[in-house]
């Protein structure tokens, strides 16, 4: 099996495992906006859950895993199971004493993060969040070694495990919210129940896994190490790096909170959704590809490692470009028929599907960082990608007030999408200055077979909708369902007639079987 297929099919295992959680995520959502709708709690609880999610990709897989795992994959090419379970012990007993000591401080301080991540919260709304967020904090703790369990199954290139554990913690929002919320003097907490149950649910389904493949953490092991020490070194540029990526975010939270209530929950459901294509394929390609290129980094296979990663950005391209059209058009329609419901009105919906909108615009570049920072992490380089997340943290500043005024929330959507595409086109370029060879005139023969394609779908939808897509009910989600499938096969039609290769590829793994 070559190399490129080897790496599609362990991308396919997570793709899958992660449109599960997906759809569940959907599900979840829909549950939500049902119940609260879009207003001061829904804006309340995604401004407290971001909180503890920042500090989860500071010292998680943000971090912790892409520094984890090519120190691991390497110790494992030289020694025994044994030796890498005492590997383990002390990084679980490291880890988690940093994850404790996070989550303690994280309750003590939630009143002051929440007031510089949401300025322009006053009145009811403050005390809300700031509550919302002593309760989520402990959700840290157990995601953490989560994120610690991610990198040691990956590896070993067991993808499933990790992928599917974001399912549990669905389950356990949905069934909290369903189930707890008429029980509570503030149903919101029901929300901040099932979070924390769900990080306990995520780790406790990895052990399993961790004993099969006879890594279970080894009791006896030291607290610290030489390869922790590594690790951790090997994790403070990441922090930092995670932590620009995240500030982008919060420059987003801080602008929205100062527009009128309801504009973080419009960006929150927007981006949950430009998440489902990246999830489920840039982050999966992205997870699949790191223990790859990091073996062929160790064993200077140069030649498999730009393979690798060209391979990586073209399919990233096959898959985004589509998407943004397929939201650009159906955005509406979709938003409609997933959210518009009990407290969600039609105006949310328009609201949601303009930002929609505007992210997907950056859809490719945030799909083509993911791979292209993996390349980095590999080469033991954490600063590089640091440096370039910094010079997009300036451009999404920059461009958020300029944005906000005249396009609201829409603008701050837009300015995220243009501050990734820097990221992404300063992260290509020191990329191939690194490793010569990198086929950038691949990729661009690759994106342009792909936006002809998308192009050839777009059209096709647009004309078959021009009657109008129905937004709710039975009959119309299957009205919507067909253009989605239409969209598809128009796509995949148009592919095959420009002769993509990825679509080649493709057939080769269903061939071959996931």
């Amino acid at each position: 099996m070559s190399e490129k297929v080897r790496i599609l099919k362990a991308a396919g295992t997570v793709g899958i495992c992660t449109l599960l959680s997906r759809v569940l995520g959907l599900v979840r959502d829909m549950i939500i906006a049902l119940v609260f709708g879009a207003g001061l709690e829904t804006d309340a609880f995604f401004v407290a859950f971001r909180i503890p999610n920042l500090f989860r990709r500071f010292v998680g897989e943000g971090s912790l895993t892409v520094a984890f795992v090519p120190v691991f994959t390497r110790f494992l090419e030289d020694h025994t199971r044994e030796e890498g379970r005492r590997f383990v012990g002390s990084s679980f007993y490291f880890f988690s004493s940093i994850l404790l000591l996070l989550t303690l401080l994280g309750v003590l301080l939630s009143p002051i993060l929440v007031r510089i991540i949401a300025p322009g919260f006053a009145g009811e709304a403050l005390p809300l969040t700031v509550g919302l967020t002593r309760s989520l904090f402990p959700y840290l703790f157990f995601i953490g070694l989560v994120a610690l369990s991610m990198g040691i199954l990956n590896s070993v290139r067991h993808f499933t495990a990790p992928a599917l554990a974001p399912a549990w913690l669905n389950i356990s929002i949905i069934a909290s919210s369903l189930f707890l919320t008429p029980y509570l003097d503030e149903p919101v907490y029901a929300l901040a129940i099932g979070v924390v149950a769900g990080g306990v649910v995520q780790l406790a389904f990895q052990f399993p896994f961790l004993r099969r493949y006879g890594l279970l953490p080894d009791l006896r092991a030291p607290f610290m190490d030489e390869r922790v020490k590594e690790v951790a070194i090997l994790m403070l540029p990441s922090i930092v790096g995670i932590s620009v990526h995240q500030l982008n975010i919060l420059v987003t939270t801080y602008f929205a909170s100062m527009l009128p209530s309801g504009s973080v929950s419009y960006l929150y459901y927007a981006d949950r959704l430009v998440e489902f294509p990246l999830g489920v394929f840039g982050i999966a390609l992205s997870t699949a590809i790191l223990p790859t290129i990091s073996i062929q980094s160790a064993r200077d296979d140069w030649d498999g490692f730009r393979d690798s990663i060209s391979h990586g950005l073209r399919f990233t391209a096959f898959i985004s470009i589509p998407s943004t059209v397929g939201f650009m058009i159906l955005g509406p329609s979709i938003i409609g028929l997933l959210f518009e419901r009990g407290e969600f009105t039609p105006q949310d919906t328009s609201a949601t599907a303009l930002a929609l909108f505007y992210y997907s615009i950056g859809l490719f570049a945030f799909s083509g960082v993911k791979i292209l920072a993996s390349a980095f992490y590999a080469l033991k380089d954490m600063k590089t990608p640091v440096r370039v997340a910094a010079l997009s943290l300036i451009t999404n500043a920059i461009s958020a007030p300029i944005l906000m005024g005249p396009m609201g929330h829409a603008g701050l959507a837009l300015a995220t999408s243009i501050a990734s595409v820097v990221n992404f086109t300063v992260l290509f370029y020191l990329l191939r200055r690194r490793i010569e060879g990198v086929d950038i005139a691949g990729y661009l023969a690759s994106t342009g077979k792909a936006l002809a394609s998308s192009l050839v779908m777009g059209g096709g939808i647009y004309l078959m909708a021009l009657s109008g897509i129905p937004g709710d009910g039975v009959w119309d989600g299957l009205v919507v369902l067909f253009y989605v499938l239409f969209g598809v096969l128009l796509y995949l039609s148009s592919s095959y007639v420009l002769k993509s290769e990825e679509l080649t590829l493709l057939k080769e793994l269903l061939r071959k079987g996931l």
